[in-house]
């Protein structure tokens, strides 16, 4: 029995599609019961991480647990981990970032270094997922697409090879079900590097209009369009330092990881959207 926290977010439901498709047998922990329609085969278990008193029964007779913990603290993890190791449970696959590579660590990988040793302290044999910048963060931009405004581009010429949340579900979903890869930890990126105006020139490209792109003045204004309310200042500088190490790398960050543990290409972003077309190009 496979366990799944964060079911329904990007990547949780590309994982119980994989799931599903494998005919493993799991439960999704959710918070709300009508949001989980697309569970596939798998046990809806309703409970959360704010709340540790539900893992128990979420937990009870599973062998695995896919963790993916929201926020920037620990407790959650804490909590996780915990009920884990009360349950019995035999193998964890934890959701990180590639942030928490690098020397010195920046502040965002920190912190998921942190989990990390929490889960690597539990006694649970666990495999590590560090995937980089999420395709569907591209979705931030969509509001202003479909209004015909221009996208604010925080990193200018740095490159990055962003991953679509599917092909880390299927990783997930390969090591959940295969016993080959406790202890390892997997480096996930997409194949080719972009800028963000070469991201947004395939938007363009896929919905057949033109998008402007402005490069952001300073890292303050990238941070301040994303959180017009203002962000905790602990994430706020973490945010600005994560824009300054972006644009300083123009070779972009990359890895062969998702090809080797799935025998196939990671989806590129043209694909992407192409499957995501109708979040930017509105009424049609």
């Amino acid at each position: 029995m496979i366990v799944v926290t964060g079911g329904t977010g990007n990547i949780g439901r590309e994982l119980v599609a994989e799931l599903t498709a494998r005919g493993a047998e799991f439960r999704v922990l959710v918070r709300d019961p009508a949001r989980a329609a697309n569970s596939g085969r798998g046990e809806v278990i309703v409970g959360n991480l704010d709340d540790p008193a539900t893992l128990a029964p979420a937990l009870d007779g599973a062998d695995a647990l896919f963790l993916l913990v929201p926020g920037i603290g620990l407790p959650h993890t804490v909590d996780a981990v915990h009920a884990a190791r009360a349950a019995g449970v035999r193998h964890i696959v934890q959701l990180s970032s590639f942030n928490a590579m690098g020397d010195p660590v920046p502040a965002m990988g920190r912190w998921h270094r942190e989990r990390e040793r929490v889960v690597a302290e539990s006694g649970i044999p666990a495999t590590v997922l560090r995937p980089g910048g999420f395709m569907t963060n591209a979705l931030a931009w969509a509001e202003t697409i479909r209004s015909g405004g221009a996208v604010l581009d925080p990193t200018g010429p740095g490159r990055f090879a962003p991953i679509d949340p599917a092909d880390i579900a299927a990783v997930a979903a390969e090591v959940l079900t295969d016993g080959g890869h406790h202890g390892m930890t997997y480096t996930l990126t997409g194949a080719q590097t972009c800028t963000v105006a070469e991201q947004v020139a395939t938007i363009a490209r896929t919905i057949g209009r033109t998008i402007e792109v402005r490069e952001a003045a300073t890292p303050q204004e990238a941070l301040d369009s994303r959180y017009p309310g203002g962000a905790p200042p602990a994430l706020a500088a973490a945010i600005i330092e994560g824009f300054e190490l972006m644009r300083a790398d123009t070779a972009g960050f990359r890895t062969d990881t998702v090809r080797e543990l799935l025998g196939r290409s990671p989806r590129t972003f043209a694909e992407w959207c192409a499957r995501n077309v109708d979040a930017f190009a509105g009424e049609r």
